[in-house]
């Protein structure tokens, strides 16, 4: 696809630089580097400036609320040849927020913590991430993906030992068998699938009432990604698939995937759903999208707006999938 880095958390082209974070001395200069800049999480969300279109904080090395940091600081990369790092501050309780809603397929709560502007919050990255530019989106993606492997991967998963932080925040290493962990990225297949004028779609449990996206899962070990495909698409739906093309790719980071998507075509068109995948799996034609994405379809919400699915969805419509 010639659009394809226009999906959402890519295309930005960040300066991840790569070469200097084993190296120590490159490290302490950038972290006491003029321009060097902190992004701040706080139980995966980002701080951001709540406006339209919303910014990612960018904020001073010795800004007071980095004391609340839990580990050390990840470097991120240079943007414009400034050093970008990413601070954990999760061990900060605010006075009043609702537990509940964090983690949520929907979290509308933000928090403000006391050092901070008013409009300055951090809020969840599915409800704000097309609010973002490539650049920001990136950033976030990110750093919320770094942290959060950090974060499910304390111990050395050979011995079973503490692991300590190396190379910026860029790998493990295990004291006690020398074993190095570095990030791991879980890759998922996210299905464009048609039959003549229609399209696959299919809802989770849990979704909200009448949301579809198209079909999705795991690719397994040893197995390519149009095999996924065809695999995943019979599992949920029981249609079989014919020939797959790869289209885009997005980061994922709820918590740590790397959607590809591809493109179908369907060899049948009798639906047979596997109750534990999915709920409920329909064909939609063109004319129907449409009525959705309008927000006019009588039983059926879009995919979520800054998801992988809509993106397609969207190019399909508008004949640009190549």
């Amino acid at each position: 696809m010639k659009t394809a880095e226009q999906v959402t958390f890519g295309g930005s082209a960040l300066d991840r630089a790569g070469e200097i974070r084993a190296n120590p001395e490159a490290m302490a200069a950038a972290r006491t580097h003029p321009d060097a800049r902190a992004i701040v999480l706080w139980r995966g969300k980002p701080l951001i400036v709540r406006i339209r279109p919303t910014v990612l904080m960018r904020l001073p090395m010795d800004h007071p609320i980095l004391r609340d940091a839990v580990e050390e600081p990840i470097f991120l990369g240079r943007e414009d040849g400034a050093p970008r790092f990413a601070f954990d501050v999760s061990k900060w309780e605010p006075d009043q927020t609702d537990m509940a809603a964090l983690g949520g397929f929907l979290d509308p709560s933000e928090q403000h913590h006391p050092t901070l502007e008013d409009l300055e919050v951090f809020a969840e990255l599915r409800r704000i991430m097309t609010w973002l530019s490539p650049r920001d989106a990136e950033l976030a993606a990110t750093a919320k993906a770094i942290i959060g492997w950090h974060e499910s991967h304390r111990f050395c998963s050979k011995c079973g030992a503490a692991s300590e932080i190396a190379d910026a925040g860029w790998k493990r290493d295990c004291p006690a068998c020398h074993a190095s962990h570095f990030p791991r990225t879980d890759p998922v297949v996210i299905m464009l699938i048609t039959h003549g004028n229609s399209v696959l779609m299919g809802r989770s449990p849990g979704w909200p009432d009448g949301m579809y996206s198209l079909l999705a899962g795991f690719v397994e070990p040893g197995e390519t990604l149009e095999a996924a495909v065809r695999r995943e698409v019979f599992e949920e739906s029981g249609i079989h698939v014919g020939q797959v093309d790869y289209l885009s790719s997005q980061p994922w980071p709820f918590p740590a995937s790397l959607m590809f998507g591809c493109r179908g075509v369907a060899l049948s068109t009798e639906i047979n759903i596997d109750p534990v995948e999915i709920e409920d799996a329909i064909w939609v034609s063109r004319e129907e999208m449409v009525q959705a994405f309008a927000g006019e379809h009588p039983r059926m919400l879009p995919a979520r707006k800054g998801a992988i699915a809509q993106f397609l969805l969207e190019n399909w419509l508008a004949d640009t999938l190549d």
